[in-house]
């Protein structure tokens, strides 16, 4: 069963307040992006990566650098639509497709390689994270409960499916919507999603000082 990454790095970073997008800001003298191509150019179970960037930002990664990385293709207006555009461009012999956001760098090769093991079993997977805060729920401006965070987790990526049911769910998907992860599109088909234990490390650049967390996060390796 091949698989293929999709990394989706087609994002403008407008909450960053920069005129470059956060996926092209460095950590530790290489762009946010080098680093999570790297991670998936060292999986073993991951035979092929496309990376999904925005038209403005098309030719900045080096490809001759990953060996894996057969296309790159331009996003769409969505996260939704970038990712479907880049699931059009995996090739017909894959059977696993990992979604991955680039601006995640801080994953590491045995989170892929979990993940994809789980969904080559289950047919999809999704890697999450411990929730470590209090979290209440709220109404009228008062809190409602509190809610039990044993049950809870945070949706992280990769989220990894069999290819026919990650096509399935975004070809009956309204992709203009706001879709913030895949599961949420597998999730309205019905289908039962395994879960993979991961690390809270797996942060997301969003605001400025991710950047300074990252940086410390991956000095203390």
């Amino acid at each position: 069963m091949k698989t293929a990454a999709i990394i989706v790095a087609a994002g403008s970073g407008s909450r960053f307040n920069s005129d470059t997008p956060k996926q092209f800001l460095e950590i530790n003298g290489k762009p946010v992006i080098v680093h999570t191509l790297e991670r998936f150019q060292a999986a073993p179970s991951v035979d092929r990566i496309v990376l999904v960037l925005s038209e403005g930002q098309m030719g900045k990664v080096d490809s001759s650098l990953f060996p894996k990385l057969e296309s790159v293709v331009t996003g769409g207006s969505t996260r939704a639509e970038s990712v479907w555009n880049g699931l059009n461009a995996v090739g017909e012999e894959i059977s696993i497709v990992a979604v991955h956001d680039g601006a995640r760098p801080l994953v590491t090769v045995d989170e892929i390689e979990r993940s994809i093991a789980k969904a080559k079993e289950t047919g999809a997977a999704c890697l999450v994270a411990p929730v470590i805060d209090t979290i209440k729920s709220v109404r009228s401006g008062e809190i409602a409960a509190t809610l039990d965070r044993d049950k809870l987790r945070r949706a992280v990526t990769p989220q990894v499916f069999k290819i026919e049911v990650l096509s399935k769910a975004f070809e009956t998907a309204d992709l203009s919507g706001s879709v913030t992860d895949d599961c949420l599109l597998v999730e309205k088909l019905g289908y039962p999603i395994a879960i993979v234990e991961g690390s809270s490390r797996n942060i997301k650049i969003t605001h400025p000082e991710d950047l300074i967390l990252a940086e410390t996060l991956m000095k203390n390796v």
